[in-house]
C-alpha cells in the first residue's frame, strides 16, 4: 500500500489531548525514523512526509544509480542493473527514488512503533498537563468529585486531568461526595515518576483573595488591593485592604451592600468569619482594626521587638481574644506583632495579678495566661477548665491545678 493512514492505524490518536498537531507530527516522523534507522542502517537519504489533515504518511528514499559491482552501501547505492528493472532511463549518478510502504518493515516493527508512538505522546501529554498547570498556580480551577479517601478527594476537571484535594487543603465542614462540584486553588505541581501530580486547595489565602477578586470588582481591576490575608480555615479570616482612589471605601466595596458581595464568599467558605480591615501604614491604628470588634483603652508598641501591650476593659478582653483564641491570632499575623492583652482592672475590682503567685505557679505557665490575654486571678476564674484548655497549651491538670491556687486566694 502506498499510504500509511495513521489515524486508523493509532485510534489512540482520537484520545490524545493536550498537545498541538505540530507536536504530535514532530512524534510521528522521529517514530517512523527510527525504524528507518533499524532496518537500513541510516535514515539520511530519507524524506519522511506526514499529512497533518488525515494522518497519511509516506516515506521517500534515495540512492544513488552506481556502475555494476561497484556499490559499496546497498543502504545508500543501487547498481545499475538493479535500478534498470524498475527504471530503465536511469544512468549512472542519478537519483534512485523509491517509496517505503508498511508492508517493509514488517509485523513485529510496526507494532514495536504503535507501541513506542502511543508512549511518546502519553509522555508529552503529561508534560503538557504539567506545564499548564505549573502556569496556573494561585488560580482558582472547578472540578467534579470523582473519589473521596480518607486522606484525599480526587477531583476532575473540564478535560478528565486528576487534581487532588488533601484533606489538610480542606475546610473543616467540607464533606464531598462523587459528582459534587468543586471549587479550589491550585496550590501546588509536582511531577512524580513521570506523573504530574496536581495539589488544589481550599484553606490557602490564595483562595480567599481570588474568590475577593470574582466578588468585587474594584480589586479585578485594580482600584483597591488586598495588601494581606491571614486565615484560620472555616473558622475566621482577616483580610487587610487598601484603596487608590479616595473617593473609593475599600472595607465598603469588599461586603458591599447590606453584605451582599461578601456572603458569597463566606457561604463559599463554610460560614467562615471573614474581617475586612482598612490597611494602614499606622501600626498603632492598624492593631486596633486587627483586634476588631474589640474596642483598645490603650496600646503600647515596642518596635524593636515587635511586641505591642494592648490594654482593654474587662468586657472586651473576650472579644480581643476571640473563640479559641482566633481572633488575637489571627491579629498577630496581619499585624507582624506579638500582641499581649491586659485587662484594665476597675477601681473597685479586688483582683490579684497572676505575678503575683509566682512563687506557687510556674513562670512559663503564667506566661501562657498573659498570652491570651489572662492577667489576674479572676480573668482565669471566670473560665471553665475547658475554655483555658482551649485557649492555651496548657494540660488539663495544669489548668486545674492553677484554678486551684488561685480559688485558695479569694476564700
Amino acid at each position: 500500500m502506498s499510504n500509511i493512514n495513521l489515524i486508523d492505524s493509532f485510534q489512540e490518536f482520537k484520545e490524545f489531548k493536550n498537545i498541538d498537531r505540530p507536536t504530535v507530527i514532530s512524534v510521528l516522523e522521529e517514530v517512523f525514523r527510527s525504524m528507518i534507522r533499524k532496518k537500513y542502517g541510516t535514515d539520511e537519504n530519507c524524506d519522511v512526509i506526514v499529512n497533518p489533515d488525515n494522518g497519511d504518511l509516506e516515506i521517500w528514499r534515495t540512492r544513488t544509480v552506481m556502475e555494476d559491482g561497484f556499490s559499496e552501501d546497498d543502504d545508500l547505492e543501487i547498481e545499475l542493473a538493479d535500478a534498470h528493472k524498475i527504471d530503465p532511463e536511469l544512468e549512472v549518478g542519478d537519483d534512485f527514488i523509491e517509496q517505503i510502504t508498511l508492508e517493509t518493515f514488517g509485523r513485529r516493527a510496526i507494532l514495536a512503533a504503535r507501541q513506542t508512538l502511543v508512549s511518546k505522546v502519553l509522555e508529552l501529554e503529561k508534560d503538557e498537563i504539567f506545564r499548564k498547570y505549573k502556569d496556573r498556580v494561585g488560580e482558582i480551577v472547578t472540578g467534579e468529585v470523582y473519589q473521596v479517601w480518607k486522606k484525599e478527594t480526587l477531583v476532575l476537571d473540564d478535560e478528565g486531568n486528576e487534581l487532588l484535594l488533601p484533606k489538610t487543603e480542606q475546610i473543616p465542614a467540607d464533606y464531598y461526595k462523587k459528582g459534587d462540584t468543586v471549587r479550589a486553588v491550585v496550590l501546588k505541581v509536582d511531577m512524580m515518576n513521570t506523573n504530574p501530580k496536581i495539589i488544589i486547595s481550599r484553606t490557602a489565602p490564595d483562595f480567599l483573595q481570588r474568590l475577593f477578586e470574582l466578588e468585587v470588582p474594584e480589586i479585578f481591576d485594580g482600584l483597591i488591593t488586598i495588601k494581606k490575608i491571614v486565615r484560620e480555615p472555616g473558622e475566621r479570616a482577616k483580610v487587610a485592604v487598601e484603596s487608590y482612589d479616595d473617593r473609593i471605601d475599600p472595607v465598603g466595596a469588599c461586603v458591599g451592600m447590606k453584605g451582599s458581595r461578601i456572603h458569597g464568599i463566606v457561604r463559599e467558605l463554610k460560614n467562615e468569619n471573614i474581617d475586612v480591615i482598612n490597611f494602614t501604614n499606622n501600626a498603632s491604628l492598624y492593631i486596633q482594626r486587627a483586634l476588631s470588634p474589640a474596642k483598645i483603652t490603650t496600646i503600647k508598641l515596642d518596635d524593636a521587638d515587635k511586641r505591642a501591650a494592648v490594654y482593654l476593659k474587662p468586657d472586651q478582653v473576650s472579644l480581643a481574644i476571640g473563640r479559641g483564641g482566633h481572633n488575637i491570632k489571627l491579629a498577630g499575623k496581619l499585624t507582624g506583632y506579638e500582641i499581649d492583652v491586659y485587662r484594665e482592672a476597675d477601681a473597685d475590682d479586688e483582683d490579684v495579678d497572676l505575678e503575683e503567685f509566682s512563687d506557687e505557679i510556674d513562670g512559663w505557665i503564667i506566661d501562657e495566661f498573659k498570652r491570651v490575654g489572662l492577667d489576674t486571678a479572676k480573668s482565669v476564674l471566670e473560665l471553665s477548665v475547658e475554655e483555658l484548655v482551649k485557649r492555651t497549651d496548657l494540660e488539663d491538670s495544669t489548668v486545674k491545678e492553677v484554678l486551684s491556687i488561685l480559688r485558695a486566694e479569694f476564700e
